[in-house]
């Protein structure tokens, strides 16, 4: 092999090496990232490992985190809504005698679907507030707001889901729904908290901006 061969052969093994560091340092400061930030919600752990599979992505502050967040509970609130939708119709044609439990079964349906629609108008919000969000003014808390109520509505509807299930001697297809509307409220209330984070950091500057002679 020639000396110019050689040459060029460990010139990309180095940049090969060198691509491969900065990824590696650049994944341990987003797990680092989102660690920290979980560390101010109600269910850290359940909020890092959610977030955790995003860590090979760019995360551009507390706003595309909650942004991301919002996404994981829009993905489990649609998971959950399919799972229920089965369970009714199963229920439907193999438990003709046991009305009040396909009702409540079929309430959970309704409020899970109400969550799903919740977070999607949160998402949909989140990208109007992303657009006018460079410039501090009234039009932008009004979006943060809008944000604000529709997570918190998404999240009762999935909690009250939760509590209009029976706590024991369930069935393991209804322990099974409670168990997964109880994950749609967990990161539901994580991806709350991750907003509410970004949200006081700019209620708080938009304040200091508004005392200003």
């Amino acid at each position: 092999m020639s000396q110019q061969k050689i040459a060029l052969t460990l010139l990309v093994i180095f940049i090969s090496l060198f691509l491969e560091s900065s990824l590696a340092k650049e994944n341990s400061q987003t797990i680092a990232y989102i660690e920290s930030s979980c560390h101010g919600t109600l269910y850290p752990n359940l909020c890092i490992r959610c977030l955790n599979k995003f860590s090979n992505s760019t995360i551009n502050g507390p706003q595309h985190l909650a942004h991301i967040a919002l996404s994981v509970s829009l993905s489990k609130a649609l998971q959950t809504r399919g799972y229920l939708l089965k369970v009714t119709k199963e229920l439907q044609t193999i438990n003709h005698n046991n009305k009040r439990m396909y009702l409540t079964v079929q309430d959970c349906v309704n409020q899970i679907n109400d969550s799903f629609d919740q977070l999607s108008q949160a998402i949909k919000e989140l990208k109007r507030l992303n657009q006018s969000s460079t410039i501090i003014s009234d039009k932008v808390l009004w979006h943060i707001s809008n944000v604000e109520t529709w997570v918190s509505t998404a999240l009762t509807d999935a909690s009250s889901c939760v509590q209009s299930l029976p706590g024991d001697r369930m069935s393991k297809r209804v322990a099974m729904i409670k168990v997964k509307a109880k994950n749609v409220a967990e990161v539901t209330s994580n991806a709350l908290a991750l907003f509410h984070s970004y949200a006081s950091r700019y209620k708080q500057v938009a304040a200091r901006t508004t005392k200003k002679p």
